[in-house]
């Protein structure tokens, strides 16, 4: 309570109800033959393909359920030929990245630092950040292995985003974390974004008459035990979740 104006106020905690992001965008991006198709139709129909159009890019959306929230999950399989190209189709579009190279293939490792860059470059600044992802896979190609697990983890470091080895042929429930995890990022840097803002239940306007209009500032602050808080959400983290849907994989040979 507030008498510095000779008048009393009283204030209460009101608390806008928090929720999670609906939808969520995830770009694959990496070099050709890195395994961002395979693992998409992993993530999608627990299922490895072994045939598939390197030159076909589309967006799936499929409905998950991460740490017992429902969540509309869009995944947008990139077909970029040679690195970054017509960025802004995706940049735009995503909440979270996550970057392919195969560990059996050093070009592909290489490439990441492209996309990396692009990533990061753009995301500086944005509220909230989209999270990235650093992926290598192929681990079943190990006796082939070509980019050591700590130049991967060092690039990751490098670029501030996290860093992960899996098989898109071998075990689903790994290839499933990715794509989770990818999600829980998105929910906790929306989290980071919220702004709270202090707002008196007092709504009559009073000052002194010898007090210039800037004297306002000088009013006592509520105290937290007394504040009105009001959080202010990012707009992509309230879309509108839509109705459950798998798109058909086409130029893909399920087996």
């Amino acid at each position: 309570m507030s008498l510095m104006f000779g008048k009393a106020r009283t204030c209460n905690i009101v608390t806008v109800p928090e929720h999670e992001p609906l939808e969520c965008n995830i770009v694959i991006l990496g070099a050709m033959r890195s395994g961002k198709s395979a693992l998409t139709v992993k993530f999608l129909t627990k299922r490895f393909i072994s045939e598939y159009d390197p030159n076909l890019e589309d967006t799936y959306s499929s409905e998950e359920v991460v740490d017992q929230q429902p969540v509309l999950v869009k995944v947008m399989d990139t077909a970029d030929q040679d690195g970054p190209v017509n960025c802004e189709r995706y940049l735009n579009w995503a909440n979270a990245f996550i970057i392919v190279y195969s560990i059996d293939n050093r070009n592909s490792f290489e490439a990441c630092q492209q996309y990396l860059e692009t990533v990061t470059l753009y995301s500086k600044g944005l509220q909230p950040e989209a999270p990235v992802i650093l992926l290598g896979n192929k681990v079943d190609m190990e006796r082939y292995r070509q980019v050591s697990k700590a130049d991967g983890a060092a690039l990751a470091l490098r670029f501030g985003c996290l860093f992960f080895e899996v098989s898109a042929c071998l075990d689903f429930l790994s290839v499933q974390h990715i794509f989770h995890q990818a999600i829980r990022e998105v929910r906790r840097e929306t989290q980071r974004s919220i702004r709270p803002l202090f707002i008196s239940e007092d709504k009559s306007a009073i000052s002194l008459s010898s007090a210039p209009p800037l004297t306002a500032c000088y009013k006592e602050l509520p105290t937290p035990a007394t504040a009105k808080l009001v959080t202010v959400k990012s707009s992509r983290a309230q879309s509108k979740r839509r109705a459950p849907t798998l798109t058909l994989l086409k130029g893909f040979k399920i087996f």
